[in-house]
């Protein structure tokens, strides 16, 4: 069944309500080049902490496709993302720039998400509506949930982006926040990074069925699994889902089956709990690669081209890295400097 037909059966929205806007050429490069400097950034801040700069690093490598797939199906003007650890490519799409993230893994002033005060990128951004979280798996399922009823509440034209890894729908919170919204019809859309592995318990040791999204029947919602090293397949799943929210049809959960390629993180060591086999086949199919090849059919990806898309990424991440590097450590300005960013003063700073 096609991702129309099972969300036009489960909502009782009528199939030609949903249509997909084909990707430009435009669309296609940018995407491109949003999971190559990607690609990069998270290359560099891997060796960082292999430097001992960077304390700790959570690679988003097999991710990207599914990540900027998904950021270019919504509208950053009005929607809301609730993002977790794992989303270096999901920030870079919606506008962060790797100085800005690089400032967070390095611990330095002007750090903009929180001052450099949590683990990186757990800070809260307004300028891309980027929500503060917690390293506690599925806990910003009930805040996505929030705020999507917030919305529903005030009549506000705009989506709840939910994303999550397999590992957190395992959690009570997830089961809460999809039986809530589907009892409510929020404007919502949980999103699945499926990468088969909670840290190092397998998806066969995490739950007795083959799919996340075949739990969705169960709250009231449309469930579908997409390629998610596939960013085009991911654009048209996760538009429709939006689409549907949009338009008052309820939530959708939509499953991207991803690979991991690094541990789940710096500290991880993952050839203790996977095979060999496993770590050399998961590569096999690179978002990037896929990406590639599509650009290559249609004429828009030369050699020349495609060697400007990475040189261009380098010099941006080594210029970023110069900048976070030269830049000073946080500093106690006084005795009141540790109340700093927990309470809003009269001006609401």
């Amino acid at each position: 069944m096609s991702i129309e037909e099972t969300i036009s059966r489960r909502t009782g929205s009528g199939k030609n309500d949903l249509s997909v806007p084909p990707l430009t050429e435009d669309d296609l490069l940018e995407m491109y080049r949003t999971m190559v400097l990607s690609r990069t950034l998270d290359e560099r801040v891997w060796l960082l902490n292999r430097q001992g700069k960077a304390a700790i690093v959570a690679s988003a490598q097999g991710h990207e496709g599914a990540q900027v797939g998904a950021v270019k199906a919504s509208d950053p003007s009005r929607d809301h993302y609730l993002i977790y650890y794992r989303e270096l490519c999901t920030m870079m799409a919606l506008g962060v720039t790797p100085t800005e993230m690089l400032l967070g893994f390095l611990a330095k002033e002007g750090e903009p998400m929180s001052s450099a005060r949590q683990f990186p990128l757990h800070g809260s951004m307004d300028r891309v509506d980027i929500v503060s979280f917690s390293n506690v798996v599925a806990t910003q399922l009930p805040h996505a949930v929030g705020f999507a009823l917030a919305d529903q509440m005030r009549g506000i034209d705009a989506v709840t982006i939910a994303y999550f890894g397999d590992g957190a729908a395992s959690m009570g919170d997830t089961h809460e926040s999809m039986n809530f919204a589907g009892i409510h019809k929020l404007p919502v859309v949980f999103f699945c990074e499926n990468n088969r592995y909670a840290i190092s318990v397998p998806l066969s040791k995490q739950m007795a069925i083959d799919s996340v999204a075949d739990r969705a029947e169960g709250y009231g919602m449309p469930g579908v699994t997409v390629d998610g090293m596939d960013p085009v397949a991911v654009y048209e799943a996760m538009y429709l889902a939006i689409a549907n929210a949009r338009n008052g049809g309820g939530p959708t959960l939509v499953e991207a089956r991803v690979e991991r390629f690094y541990p789940h993180t710096s500290d991880d060591d993952h050839t203790r709990y996977r095979s060999a086999d496993d770590i050399e086949t998961m590569t096999q199919r690179d978002p990037i690669e896929i990406m590639e090849q599509l650009l290559v059919s249609r004429d828009l990806l030369g050699e020349a081209r495609k060697e400007q898309i990475w040189d261009s990424a380098t010099r941006i991440v080594n210029e970023a890295t110069q900048a976070a590097e030269d830049a000073p450590l946080p500093q106690p300005t006084g005795d009141n400097d540790i109340y700093k960013h927990l309470y809003a003063d009269s001006n609401g700073n």
